[in-house]
C-alpha cells in the first residue's frame, strides 16, 4: 500500500485553556489584598464596572428609572459612626480663636502648645482639612509618629560621638553595613580600600562608636557582641575571656569542659552562665521589620446552638462588583464607531466574567472549608490531639474537585476556629499508622505529642529517641521509628537528649 499525502477534516473535543479561564484559575489562589488590588485594577479599565459600597440604591444592573415619586418618608435621625462624629463633623467644634475670644485673653494663654502653624482651627490638624471648609479630612493614620530604623537610630548617635567629618562618612560607610542584627558583615580592609583610607583609621573609628546603643552593634561576631556588652556593664574580667573563647562548650552545656578550660569552680561557671543569658546576642532585632499587618480570616468558623458548625465568609474583605448595564445601553446608542462598539462589549464580557469569577471563587473557598470542618471536628471540640490526617487528595475527592484546584483555594487563606486563627494549609497533614488497627494518626499531633513528652522529662529521666518511640507505640499504638521521632524533634527545634540532660541540670543547679 502506498503513502499518499490526503486533506482530510475531523471533528473532536479538547479541554482548551482560554485566557479568562486562565484567569479565573489564578483568582483562586490570591489572597484577599491580592484579589482586591486585582479588581482596582479592573475598575480602572473597565468603565461598566463598579464597586458595590452598600449606600444606597445604585442604577448598576437594572433599569434607568430611579425610585418612583411619593409621599417623603419622615426622617428618622440617624446615628452618627466614631469618624463621622470626630471628623465629619468637627467644624462644631470652636477654634482656638473663637474660645480665646470668649475669655478675652490671647490664645497662647488659654493654649501655650497650640501656638505657631499647630494652633486648633488653623486647618492643619486632623479633625479639619487642609483647604478649610468643606474639604476632605485628613487621614488619621499621618499623623502617628513613625518608629525610627536601625540606621536611623544609629546615625544620630555618630552625630555627637564623631566631629571629624572624614570619620562620620566612615561611621556612615559602617552603619550600611550591619545586617538585621547589628553585626557588621563587611571587612575592614575592603571598607578601607572603597573608601581610600586605612584599616587602622577604619578600626579606630569602630571603636570609638562600638559603645553606641544598643549595646552590641558593630559586633563582626557572637563573641565580639557579648564582650561589649559585658565591658559596658563593667564585667569583662580574664575568666568571662575565656568563657567566651569557648563559646562551643557554652552551646554544648559542657560543664566539665567549661570548668576544666576556665579554670573555675562549679559555682562561679553557673554565675557567669547566668550573666551571659541576660545578654542580647543580637541587638538590632529590636528595630527589624516594618509595620506589622494583621492576618485577617477568611471564613469564620463558630458552633451553633445545636452543636453544628456554621461557617460564614468574612464580607468585609471581599470585594463586590456591579456592571452598570444602564451606562452601557446609554452609551452603545449614541456611538457608532464600529472600534468603540467592540471595546463596549468587551468590557460587558469581562465585566460578567469577573462578578461570575467572583461569586465562584467565593462559593469554593466556602465549600473547601465546609470540608474541611467536617473532616477535623475533633480538633474543633478536642485541641490538637484530635487531628485527623488529611491530604488534599480526600478533600477534592469528597467535593468533587481536582486536588490541583484544592490546593490554590487552600494557599493564602486563613480561618477564623474556636481554637484559634489558622492557615488553611494547616489542617493537612501526613498520616501515620495505628498498630492496633485503629485510625491513623495525624503527623502533627505526633509532634505536639513528643512536645509534651520532652516538656514533662525530669533531669534525671531524658527521653530519647528510642524511648519516645516506644512510649508513642505503648501509649496511642502509634507506630512511629526512632529516625521519625528525630527528624520531628529537630524540625522543632528541640535538641538531642544529651544536650538536654546537660540544659537541665545546669538550670536545676541555678535554682
Amino acid at each position: 500500500m502506498g503513502l499518499t499525502p490526503r486533506l482530510e477534516v475531523r471533528q473532536s473535543q479538547s479541554l482548551t485553556l482560554t485566557p479568562q479561564l486562565m484567569q479565573s484559575i489564578r483568582l483562586l489562589q490570591l489572597s484577599h489584598l491580592e484579589l482586591n488590588a486585582f479588581v482596582d485594577a479592573e475598575l480602572l479599565r473597565n468603565p461598566l464596572l463598579e464597586r458595590e459600597d452598600g449606600s444606597g440604591p445604585d442604577q448598576a444592573e437594572g433599569g434607568e428609572g430611579g425610585e418612583p415619586e411619593g409621599p417623603a418618608a419622615p426622617e428618622t435621625p440617624s446615628e452618627l459612626s466614631a469618624y463621622e462624629d470626630t471628623v465629619s463633623h468637627a467644624d462644631r467644634i470652636q477654634s482656638a480663636d473663637a474660645i480665646a475670644d470668649g475669655y478675652d485673653t490671647a490664645v497662647e494663654n488659654v493654649f501655650p502648645e497650640q501656638t505657631g502653624p499647630d494652633r486648633l482651627g488653623g486647618g492643619s490638624g486632623p479633625g479639619e482639612s487642609a483647604s478649610g471648609d468643606g474639604g476632605e479630612a485628613a487621614d488619621l493614620d499621618q499623623f502617628v509618629a513613625s518608629r525610627p530604623s536601625l540606621s536611623e537610630h544609629l546615625s544620630d548617635q555618630v552625630g555627637l560621638i564623631l566631629r571629624d567629618p572624614a570619620e562620620r562618612i566612615i561611621a556612615r560607610f559602617l552603619i550600611d553595613s550591619l545586617n538585621e542584627a547589628g553585626y557588621l558583615v563587611t571587612d575592614l580592609q575592603t571598607v578601607a580600600e572603597q573608601l581610600g583610607t586605612s584599616p587602622g583609621h577604619v578600626e579606630a573609628v569602630l571603636l570609638k562608636i562600638q559603645g553606641s546603643e544598643p549595646v552590641g552593634v558593630f559586633a563582626r561576631d557572637v563573641r565580639e557582641c557579648l564582650m561589649i556588652q559585658l565591658r559596658e556593664k563593667n564585667r569583662y574580667d580574664p575568666l568571662m575571656a575565656r568563657l567566651l573563647d569557648n563559646l562551643e562548650l557554652v552551646a554544648g552545656h559542657d560543664m566539665a569542659g567549661l570548668m576544666r578550660a576556665v579554670g573555675c569552680d562549679r559555682e562561679d561557671l553557673i554565675e557567669m552562665l547566668a550573666e551571659l543569658r541576660d545578654l542580647d546576642p543580637r541587638p538590632g532585632k529590636a528595630f527589624e521589620g516594618g509595620p506589622v499587618e494583621a492576618v485577617v480570616p477568611d471564613v469564620f468558623v463558630r458552633q451553633g446552638p445545636g452543636g453544628d458548625w456554621a461557617l460564614e465568609l468574612n464580607a468585609d474583605i471581599l470585594p463586590r462588583v456591579l456592571i452598570n448595564r444602564t451606562y452601557y445601553a446609554s452609551v452603545t446608542r449614541r456611538t457608532r464607531d464600529p472600534g468603540e462598539k467592540a471595546f463596549l462589549v468587551d468590557c460587558l464580557s469581562t465585566a460578567n466574567w469577573l462578578a461570575k469569577s467572583l461569586d465562584q471563587r467565593a462559593q469554593t473557598v466556602l465549600k473547601v472549608a465546609a470540608e474541611i470542618v467536617r473532616q477535623q471536628d475533633g480538633f474543633l471540640l478536642h485541641g490538637i490531639s484530635h487531628l485527623r490526617p488529611m491530604t488534599l487528595k480526600l478533600v477534592a475527592e469528597a467535593i468533587g474537585m481536582h486536588e490541583s484546584t484544592v490546593s490554590r483555594v487552600t494557599a493564602n487563606k486563613y480561618i477564623s476556629t474556636p481554637r484559634g486563627l489558622f492557615e488553611m494549609k494547616y489542617f493537612f497533614t501526613t498520616a501515620l499508622g495505628s498498630s492496633s488497627g485503629g485510625e491513623d494518626h495525624s503527623a502533627e499531633a505526633v509532634r505536639h505529642r513528643i512536645r509534651q513528652l520532652i516538656e514533662a522529662e525530669s533531669p534525671k529521666a531524658i527521653l530519647s529517641d528510642d524511648t519516645i518511640a516506644e512510649t508513642l507505640q505503648r501509649e496511642q499504638g502509634i507506630e512511629v521509628a526512632r529516625r521519625t521521632v528525630a527528624k520531628y524533634r529537630e524540625a522543632m527545634n528541640i535538641p538531642s537528649s544529651v544536650i538536654r540532660r546537660r540544659q537541665k541540670r545546669a538550670l536545676a543547679e541555678a535554682r
